[in-house]
């Protein structure tokens, strides 16, 4: 297998890295299910969609190659739909990402810094490097292989190892499960420089209490790829399900890992089409990547009391709170969602005061889109563990994806801003001794949001 995939790799090589010289991305308003059925046409005709579930009234992104740009303005017009052109050349912003920041803020750690995006190698290297500045803390760990054979590598931060008794505190954080979201990484890492550097009070507390289990990473192969071959690469790198795309047969080379996890798998937001950018996969957990994080978490929840597990994504601005296929009052499944909005609230307001930047919280249906299969919807779903969330980081869609290096340090100490105050409320709600938390702070903030979601409606 792995030699069918050597080869396939080298076949795809040959080519030059994918250019977006001329693609813009426009915006438009769908009023009406008429045009919600007008954009799933688009999508069938091989158009990029930055926004993976049209809603109506509310933004949808398109990328359009320079040899649609003509057909789009005009099949768009003519159902009613306005166009807006809000990234005028995607490659021109490319271009950017790769060019370290001019900006006078800059942070290191040894030999890695938050001026530029670094790829997969840097990345590993940095992980391994930190094993030497701080040894008998941190310990690098491997929980499985890629497709392509890549490890997927992160760290274990432990300050009291060998000291915690038999039921430790954890916490685990996810990156870069989709690829072209290179901020995520970027904000992880940061984190892991936080928890081993910083003297502020309240992190070195959530540093130390809990052993900490971080992946900056756990999509290698796609990442990998968003650097050498296609910048706007999503998924993992999959090609057992080639099939003919309409635009870059290229497109069916990979599966979307947060639509592949075994929970409410395949049921909405999610595509059984190998040319679509959510392909959920042939069958649950499929994909090595998605059978290694879950058999990680199980191990964790099994070793001690694991209390977070954080995913991050980008774009959008918010912290989404499990299950993202439910609204309404039916977010009420998750039995302790009071807890969960309650310690989201808080946090953006800090998060906010930090440098203005506006974000909202609630379910991924509610807010977003409705989506199966993700990897915190898994984790919350099958695994129970109780303090949950994904976010969505900067921006709202100026940059989307191709987030300018200038806004990372920024970005990264808004979010440390956030973390802080989340986890001095998870502390309060009484989850450092219990994994449910108190019972009557829980039924308090339920209560709270039930009321809130009458007046909101």
């Amino acid at each position: 297998m792995k030699f069918i995939y050597f080869i396939l790799n080298a076949i795809v090589l040959c080519n030059a890295y994918k250019s977006y010289e001329n693609y813009k991305v426009y915006k438009v308003i769908p009023s009406s299910e008429m045009h919600l059925q007008m954009l799933s046409n688009l999508r069938k005709d091989g158009y990029d969609f930055w926004t993976d579930v049209p809603k109506i009234g509310e933004n949808v992104r398109i990328m359009v190659s320079p040899l649609q740009d003509e057909e789009f303005i005009k099949y768009v017009k003519s159902v009613g739909l306005n166009p807006e052109l809000a990234i005028p050349n995607v490659q021109t912003l490319i271009n950017d990402q790769l060019k370290p920041s001019n900006s006078t803020k800059r942070s290191s750690l040894g030999s890695y810094s938050w001026t530029k995006y670094h790829n997969l190698a840097e990345i590993h290297a940095w992980l391994d490097e930190l094993v030497n500045l701080y040894p008998g803390i941190v310990s690098t760990i491997t929980i499985g292989n890629s497709n392509e054979g890549r490890p997927i590598k992160g760290v274990i931060i432990d300050f009291k190892e060998g000291t915690r008794g038999n039921k430790p505190l954890i916490g685990m954080l996810e990156g870069g499960i989709h690829s072209r979201e290179w901020i995520s990484p970027a904000t992880v890492t940061w984190i892991i420089k936080e928890f081993l550097t910083s003297d502020n009070s309240d992190v070195r507390l959530m540093a130390e209490a809990f052993v900490w289990h971080v992946f900056p990473v756990i999509n290698p192969d796609g990442y990998e790829y968003s650097f050498v071959e296609n910048r706007m690469w999503r998924k993992n790198r999959n090609y057992l399900h080639s099939t003919n795309c309409s635009s870059d047969d290229d497109l069916s080379h990979g599966i979307d890992l947060n639509r592949n996890f075994d929970y409410v798998w395949m049921t909405m937001g999610a595509s059984s089409n190998p040319c679509d950018q959510t392909f959920a996969g042939p069958s649950p957990a499929s994909e090595p990547e998605t059978q290694a994080i879950s058999n990680y978490v199980l191990k964790l929840k099994e070793s001690g009391n694991m209390v977070y597990y954080i995913a991050f994504h980008s774009y959008s601005q918010m912290i989404l709170i499990p299950y993202s296929h439910v609204g309404g009052t039916d977010v009420l499944q998750v039995e302790n969602y009071g807890d969960l909005y309650e310690i989201a609230t808080r946090g953006i307001q800090k998060l906010t005061q930090k440098y203005g930047t506006p974000y909202v919280t609630g379910t991924s249906r509610d807010i977003l889109y409705e989506v199966t299969g993700s990897s915190f919807d898994w984790v919350k779903g099958v695994a129970n563990i109780p303090i949950v969330y994904l976010f969505e980081l900067r921006d709202v869609g100026e940059y989307g994806f191709l987030l300018p290096t200038d806004q990372i340090i920024p970005n990264n100490e808004e979010v440390m801003a956030c973390l802080i105050e989340m986890d001095k409320t998870t502390r309060n709600l009484g989850y450092y001794y219990s994994s449910s938390g108190t019972i009557l702070a829980s039924l308090i903030a339920i209560m709270f949001n039930v009321v809130l979601l009458v007046v909101v409606q």
